[in-house]
């Protein structure tokens, strides 16, 4: 658990795919590998970035188990495995440490909602399992995880912390009291480490730039923060991953391929992207160039 702690940059990795919407493993690995280049220390996969709410559990768990058998000696792996379903969740946890990741991602019930008593015994049922993060994001879930909620889940001891989007003050609230937080939020995450003490970041942008987040983990640079706001802000213009499969698709990190029902942005959008990365080297971003492509280049799947 403390390699896991020390962790200040873990990327919510995306998941590619194939033109037959299959998840293309070599386009994965050249993702991972570019994040090993780059200093990152851990991967969030299957995550909502890494759409594993758009796959089924044998896809789901096989992406956990390749990325544990090709890259657990390099990096952190956590494998989403939560659900709204807690039999569900159990299940898919249970598997994933079969599987030998270091920790599991664990979100509270969306959706159907439960009540406060609730909440403790799903996640209580859980982290019985095996070391693990909660993550609190109210703008999907619709339910904000309480401190006092928090604070006595604490207590179990496979809670590694909380990667929370409820904002600094939280995160430092939690710091306070020994319970490590990353940021769930990019464009918070500098104030978040550098000002508030928290642990580090569960990044969207280091996909496309992990360099430059791993310097502003690692530096207290308000230069680079300023720099890398307004990229952070057009990735999340709509809602995460959109924006983000469509600049890794025109730099050709990955095929342009979507799972439905995500989609490309628009052509404006695709224009603003290129304009944004004018302000950063080449060899900054992840992949081979920097292309706007047309509507008719994206390969949309169900």
């Amino acid at each position: 658990m403390e390699k896991i702690k020390a962790a200040s940059l873990m990327t919510a990795i995306k998941t590619p795919y194939k033109p037959d919407g299959d998840v293309d493993l070599e386009s994965y690995d050249r993702l991972v590998e570019a994040q090993i280049e780059h200093g990152v220390e851990g991967l969030i996969v299957c995550g909502t970035t890494g759409e594993g709410h758009l796959m089924d559990w044998e896809e789901h768990l096989m992406l956990i188990a390749h990325s544990v058998n090709k890259f657990g000696n390099q990096l952190v792996i956590v494998g989403n495995t939560g659900s709204n379903n807690t039999r569900e969740a159990l299940k898919g946890t249970n598997y994933g440490f079969a599987f030998g990741m270091d920790a599991a991602l664990q979100i509270n019930p969306y959706y159907g909602k439960t009540s406060a008593a609730g909440l403790k015994e799903h996640f209580k049922r859980v982290l019985d399992l095996g070391p693990s993060i909660i993550y609190n994001v109210p703008g999907r879930t619709g339910q904000d995880l309480q401190p006092d909620l928090i604070e006595e889940l604490a207590e179990h001891p496979n809670l590694i912390g909380v990667k929370e989007c409820a904002g600094n003050e939280r995160m430092g609230h939690y710091e306070a009291q020994g319970i490590a937080c990353w940021s769930g939020n990019d464009d918070q995450s500098f104030e978040g480490r550098h000002r508030h003490s928290s642990h580090g970041v569960i990044s969207v942008t280091s996909n496309l730039l992990p360099g430059l987040m791993r310097q502003l983990m690692d530096t207290d640079d308000l230069e680079l923060n300023a720099r890398l706001q307004p990229l952070m802000a057009w990735l999340f213009h709509v809602p995460s991953p959109n924006a983000l499969n469509t600049v890794l698709s025109m730099t050709g990190a990955v095929q342009p391929v979507f799972r439905l029902p995500y989609s490309p942005v628009d052509r404006q959008s695709r224009q603003q992207v290129i304009d944004l990365l004018q302000a950063f080297k080449p060899a900054d971003w992840v992949g081979s160039g920097l292309e706007l492509l047309e509507d008719e280049d994206f390969i949309l799947c169900a």
